[in-house]
């Protein structure tokens, strides 16, 4: 874990960074004032690995570590003073599936090593991606997450997924973890790129539309 720990640092601080300014940019679109805009930014940017870390029965991680919220705040002034053009939300679609894919493979790593099974590491995985993003949409009024049409939580779930199979044959953390950041990030950027979706239920009048 030191290995795949001393990699992943400063994408860990960058995912919560970057799903905090998604969060702010919700606050944004609603035209809150600074200190809506700083909560959307926490519960976004620490909701999925605070989660994570209850149904581990694990020390919450931002608790003693406050540089975390810190980087959320930052994340909510600048979104504050610069705004929400549309060439920052381009960059900050790129940057929130580096921050998915990061995530997904964190959260998958570290319920592994606290010996979680293989299934639950998993969805610890998915979980730390996407319930930040759960809580912002639903904070904002948003369709959730679960519900748009373009792949996120598939991505994450391959992410964790190719991340806990790549350790169980033997791969050593950092081999398994940066298979497991690629893979997540490949799968989202088709979805961007191409409007990959997952086939819908086929039942008549349902939305025939795929998503997630």
């Amino acid at each position: 874990m030191d290995a795949l720990a001393s990699v992943f640092i400063w994408l860990d601080y960058a995912a919560v960074a970057v799903f905090a300014a998604t969060g702010a940019m919700a606050a944004a679109q609603r035209k809150h004032d600074i200190v809506t805009f700083g909560f959307f930014a926490a519960v976004t940017g620490v909701g999925g690995g605070t989660m994570r870390d209850l149904l581990l029965d694990a020390p919450v991680f931002w608790v003693n570590r406050p540089d975390y919220l810190i980087a959320c705040m930052l994340a909510a002034v600048a979104v504050w003073v610069f705004g929400t053009g549309q060439a920052r939300l381009k960059v900050l679609l790129w940057l929130d599936a580096l921050g998915m894919a990061a995530y997904s493979v964190v959260g998958a790593a570290k319920a592994s090593a606290l010996g979680a099974p293989p299934i639950s590491a998993i969805i610890m995985g998915v979980l730390t991606a996407c319930f930040g993003g759960i809580i912002r949409d639903v904070l904002a009024d948003e369709p959730s997450v679960l519900l748009r049409r373009e792949l996120y939580v598939s991505c994450a779930l391959v992410g964790a997924s190719v991340f806990v199979v790549l350790e169980a044959i033997g791969l050593s953390d950092f081999s398994a973890g940066m298979g497991g950041f690629v893979a997540a990030f490949l799968v989202r950027a088709a979805a961007i790129f191409w409007g990959w979706m997952l086939p819908p239920f086929p039942g008549r009048g349902g939305d025939r539309s795929g998503g997630r």
